[in-house]
């Protein structure tokens, strides 16, 4: 969300209409996370966790007109300062393993640490012409294990191989073909696709929504069992939501769920 540059603060949670919208808030400073952050965004995550309303979780960044930023990773500052409160890699697979579906918009280029924060959303939208870039070689650092399983998993080896191998940006149009952004889109249509995309999100069966998802990220990371599966797919199959699906499907209306 582009705004005129306000002070540097700590993110910000809003919920509204089964959507939690978490937006940094760090503009001037290219959104770079400190470790009060980390713990507001870990905190943000169980505070969603808990609250069933929410369906769909949207991570977005206040960025500058110039040269707009999503996030530049962690704050390289912090990392003198001792064992941080709660570790980069915690937050990334917080919000992986959520349980509303999780929606990044990239209204700006993406770097570091935060990169991998795309990577443990479902879904990611970027406008046109931002970039991502991995810099680790270039900082003399290995990468976490599970963010380097996301970049695998994600994006496939050979991607992940080009961003960590290289430490060279890569391009809004690479990012898209490796997959790492669903769509990519004009800067000024961007929010109104977002907009869409959220209310359509939130308006699925929460029930098969959060199923889906939850399945969908076992098999991505190679965890899945094929009766916990089955098991999901009776689950809904029995349930007022399956029903309620039919019903509305036959009578050529909305369906009202009850949800969860």
């Amino acid at each position: 969300m582009t705004s005129s540059p306000p002070a540097s603060s700590p993110p910000q949670l809003d919920v509204a209409e089964g959507i939690a919208w978490l937006t940094l808030r760090r503009p001037v400073h290219r959104n770079r996370l400190h470790n009060e952050d980390l713990v507001f965004l870990l905190e943000s995550f169980r505070r969603i966790d808990a609250d069933t309303r929410v369906r769909l979780l949207v991570l977005q960044a206040e960025t500058l007109a110039e040269r707009p930023v999503f996030s530049a990773g962690y704050h390289a500052g912090e990392f003198d300062a001792g064992p941080p409160p709660v570790r980069f890699e915690d937050v990334a697979d917080a919000l992986e393993r959520l349980r509303p579906v999780t929606l990044c918009v990239l209204e700006g280029s993406v770097y570091g640490g935060a990169t991998d924060l795309v990577l443990a959303c479902d879904l990611a939208l970027g406008a046109e012409g931002i970039e991502m870039r991995m810099p680790a070689a270039a900082l003399g650092l290995h990468y976490y294990p599970s963010g380097l399983r996301r970049y695998v998993s994600r994006i496939g080896v050979a991607a992940a191989r080009r961003a960590f191998l290289t430490a060279e940006a890569l391009d809004a149009a690479t990012l898209l073909r490796v997959g790492y952004v669903q769509e990519l889109l004009p800067r000024d249509q961007l929010r109104p696709r977002v907009n869409a995309l959220a209310t359509q999100i939130a308006s699925l069966a929460p029930m098969a929504l959060e199923m889906l998802k939850q399945s969908l990220a076992e098999l991505a990371r190679g965890e899945w069992a094929l009766p916990q599966l089955r098991g999901r797919e009776e689950a809904t199959m029995a349930s007022e939501d399956f029903a309620e699906g039919r019903r509305a499907f036959l009578e050529k209306r909305t369906p009202h769920w009850k949800g969860r």
